[in-house]
């Protein structure tokens, strides 16, 4: 078969995609390990064995890019694609991140103060934490440009060439001081700011992470159309997950992009081939989760799909667990929040169970809810 033969003029591949929600499931079955192991590690410790594998591999060109493409996929198979249904969307997740910050960051951070009393730690940071910029309120600002792009009827080169330069522009700015905190604080949701004093939180700034999620749309659109996935993803998947595994190993080992000198702003605030590289890992790994996908047992099918449509609720309870833990309760009662390995290892699993626990409880409550004002 023709590559050209493997896809219909129309769609024909709708329906729940089991790679996109394999995709997105296991990063957020990591995301307690990744953070748990960034609070509770030295920067030293972060450089060697499991802290490196949860922090710069999973937690990396892995999980956040993943989640940023299959976001843009999932626009493209919703069928509440509309500019004003995506703008509502994107106002709402807006809310939520903002809801998030103040549980995970302004209470915990005010009783550790309350406790302690040391201002350094929890309240010097405290306002650049709740309103400073994180994969939520960059996936807000996102879907507000991607509803743009549909109310203008944008084409879908001119979308990539559009995101595409937005990249650019955004790594040119990155590792900016406008020396000006309301100026950081601020424009740090579309570009890499940051301060002397390391308290900037400019974490995924629109310009320089567009792209994932606009390929991930183009992508998605391509995907419907697709009429045999197996020949489709054979095809794809190989090229693009070795050579972007090979760049950024190499890329490691040189110093560079991601791993250039600067700390860890240097991943937030990527470079333009870093997420070219990023997406085509992503575009590999969804191939490699297709083919798994294929040999799941439908349980575990089921059980990836839930984790897949929780992942709102998982991200936001695990977080308000890692950091009261770490930040409140560890460094409260031992002076510190580090762990030896192990130690991090059970809390991570602990966090984990909790948060999936807690998200399906919420599931099910907005389900009934639900259920109740349509009655």
């Amino acid at each position: 078969m023709r590559f050209r033969e493997i896809f219909s003029g129309d769609p024909v591949n709708a329906g729940r995609q089991l790679e996109l929600d394999f995709g997105k499931a296991i990063p957020v079955l990591c995301l307690p390990f990744v953070h748990c192991f960034i609070e509770c590690t030295s920067p030293e410790g972060l450089d060697h064995g499991i802290p490196f594998l949860f922090d710069y591999v999973i937690g990396s060109p892995i999980s956040a890019p993943m989640f940023m493409f299959c976001m843009g996929v999932g626009i493209a198979y919703t069928k509440k694609n509309s500019a004003s249904a995506l703008a509502k969307r994107a106002g709402k997740l807006f809310l939520i991140g903002l809801l998030l910050n103040v549980f995970r960051y302004l209470v915990p951070y005010l009783a550790g103060y309350g406790i302690t009393g040391d201002a350094e730690k929890y309240l010097e940071p405290l306002v650049y934490r709740v309103f400073g910029n994180d994969i939520l309120q960059f996936a807000s600002l996102c879907l507000f440009c991607i509803a743009l792009f549909i109310k203008l009827k944008v084409p879908d080169s001119l979308m990539l060439l559009t995101s595409f330069g937005a990249s650019l522009i955004g790594w040119g700015c990155s590792d900016i001081d406008l020396k000006n905190s309301a100026a950081n604080l601020i424009l740090g949701h579309l570009i890499g700011t940051e301060d002397s004093a390391g308290l900037v939180v400019s974490d995924f700034p629109l310009l320089n992470w567009m792209i994932v999620p606009v390929a991930g749309y183009v992508f998605g659109k391509l995907l419907l159309r697709v009429r045999d996935k197996d020949a489709f993803y054979s095809r794809i998947f190989a090229v693009p997950l070795v050579l972007s595994a090979s760049f950024l190993i190499l890329e490691y080992f040189a110093g560079i992009g991601m791993n250039r000198p600067g700390g860890e702003n240097t991943y937030y605030h990527a470079t333009t081939y870093d997420v070219l590289a990023f997406i085509a890992l992503t575009v590999g790994l969804l191939g490699v989760y297709h083919f798994i996908c294929k040999h799941l047992p439908p349980k575990i099918g089921k059980f990836l799909i839930g984790v897949s449509r929780g992942i709102t609720s998982i991200y936001c309870i695990h977080w308000v667990f890692v950091t009261w833990i770490t930040n409140v309760l560890l460094y409260v009662i031992r002076g510190t929040q580090e762990l030896p390995v192990w130690q991090t290892l059970l809390l991570s699993l602990a966090i984990l169970v909790v948060s999936l626990i807690l998200s399906q409880l919420w599931r099910k409550f907005k389900k009934g809810k639900t259920k109740n004002e349509k009655a």
